[in-house]
């Protein structure tokens, strides 16, 4: 990784800091336009209520995403979910209790402070059927061919390397599993340099790929049946987005 991606992730990893400490202090954290205030295109206002109600208010407090990706995952009973960039913890305790007891759900995530957040949220919540993983996206610590179902949340815009998030998401999926996801996408109209003229990298803005990007990127990795449905606009020819694929081959 060359040092304009390190120093990238560095800040990227300095910001969810700052937000978690600032949850636990009390607070709330979002992904929109400033470090940690809530913006209604970011957040736990994404969520209906009867959701947040059932949660821990500092998992509600700690949601940082663009959208719900548990609402659109399709989730089931049993099933083996994983959070890229799970954060406080919130679509990982909701996909808890969509598959069940017999399922599982794994939050990956960077951040040493969202990772003592996520843990006492689940402790708080009794969630027995989750695990929280400190790694990387970008190099997922599963083995392969083991998750039913990827989500994530407003996170892979903030990668330095996509194309190694969309190989590793591959990878870890069973045959015939899926991702379902919300992340910001860009018109294709707008270059790198107009995209980072709308928003900073941590605000989830300048790193986001185009909706033609996006398609290739997951088309290299490997996945078919890919829908990228824009849900609403978090800037100028900016989208938060519905993003579907799949892994090809039956279910195990």
């Amino acid at each position: 990784m060359h040092e304009q991606s390190t120093d990238l992730r560095e800040t990227v990893r300095r910001r969810y800091a700052a937000a978690a400490l600032k949850v636990t202090e009390g607070g709330t954290a979002c992904c929109g336009p400033q470090p940690v205030e809530v913006d209604e295109n970011f957040g736990s206002t994404l969520y209906g209520a009867a959701e947040r109600d059932a949660l821990p208010t500092e998992a509600v407090a700690a949601s940082l995403g663009c959208g719900n990706p548990t609402a659109v995952a399709e989730l089931r009973e049993g099933e083996r979910v994983l959070d890229l960039g799970s954060g406080g913890g919130i679509d990982v305790l909701l996909s808890a209790r969509r598959v069940g007891p017999t399922g599982r759900a794994y939050g990956l995530d960077m951040t040493e402070e969202m990772l003592a957040l996520a843990l006492a949220n689940a402790a708080q919540a009794g969630a027995t059927n989750v695990e929280f993983l400190k790694g990387t996206i970008e190099a997922i610590p599963l083995p392969a061919n083991t998750i039913d179902v990827v989500i994530s949340n407003c996170v892979i815009n903030l990668s330095v390397d996509k194309a190694a998030v969309f190989a590793e998401t591959f990878r870890v999926l069973k045959p015939g599993g899926r991702l379902g996801v919300s992340d910001v996408v860009a018109d294709d109209s707008l270059t790198p340099e107009q995209r980072a003229e709308r928003g900073d990298y941590v605000g989830c803005i300048a790193g986001a790929l185009s909706f033609a990007e996006y398609r290739q990127g997951l088309e290299t990795a490997g996945f078919t049946d890919i829908e990228i449905t824009p849900t609403h606009r978090v800037a100028d020819g900016m989208h938060s987005t519905i993003v579907r694929a799949g892994k090809p081959g039956a279910f195990s």
